[in-house]
This record gives structure tokens, C-alpha cells and sequence, in this order.
């Protein structure tokens, strides 16, 4: 599986944006993918995941009620929509893929074996 993460920019705090994560090789539907993110001088961590068959997902704390997770079945692509964005929100977010992950690990960076190439998210005060 390619993944292909899309739609990072420079926005101002409080406003919104938009990541695609689209998939090529083989669709998503045994899979569960998250976004994670890392800034600078700073380990990557979770920021959401959602399991292709069923929809569950999974926000971090950090995240809970200004960003969600959602999936296209016919654009075979997770979008994660971020709103009221802070500037510690910024850095390099990533999505990744794997399949048969249970619940509790969907935050488990390690779990997961497909990665994209992460698009960069700044938010400016």
C-alpha cells in the first residue's frame, strides 16, 4: 500500500484545515489507518485513527472536539479535518496504515507498517 498524505499549509490560529490520506495498491477496506504527527525536536505521536470496516475511531485527548476522522469508501482516502487549531498544533503530520489492529492500539505508533510521507502543518499566532 502507497499512502499519500495531502493538504498541510500555513494557516492562523483558530482556523481550519483539511489532510487527505489516499491509499494506491489495494483499497483500505481491512485496514485501519491514523494520523500522527511530530514537531520539531519531538517524538511522533497519535493523533487519530479509524478502522476502515465499521468506522470505529479514536481521537487523541489532545484533539478531542476540534479534530475528526473520516473515511470515503469510493475515493478510497481518510481525511482528517482540523478546526480551531493552535500553534502547538503545528508539525509534520503523517498517515499510516495496518491491518488487524484492535482497539487499544490504535495509537500505537508501532503497530503500524505503512507510512506516507507526511505534510507539514504550521499554525501561526
Amino acid at each position: 500500500v502507497q499512502l499519500q498524505a495531502s493538504g498541510g499549509g500555513l494557516v492562523q490560529a483558530g482556523g481550519s484545515l483539511r489532510l487527505s490520506c489516499a491509499a494506491s495498491g489495494r483499497t483500505f477496506s481491512s485496514y485501519t489507518v491514523g494520523w500522527f504527527r511530530q514537531a520539531p525536536g519531538k517524538e511522533r505521536e497519535f493523533v487519530a485513527a479509524i478502522r476502515w470496516s465499521g468506522g470505529s475511531t479514536r481521537h487523541a485527548d489532545s484533539v478531542k472536539g476540534r479534530f475528526s476522522i473520516s473515511r470515503d469508501n469510493a475515493k478510497n482516502t481518510v481525511y482528517l479535518q482540523m478546526s480551531s487549531l493552535k500553534p502547538e498544533d503545528t508539525a509534520v503530520y503523517y498517515c499510516a496504515a495496518a491491518q488487524g489492529l484492535i482497539y487499544s492500539d490504535f495509537d500505537k505508533r508501532s503497530r503500524y507498517y505503512y507510512w506516507g510521507q507526511g505534510t507539514l502543518v504550521t499554525v501561526s499566532s
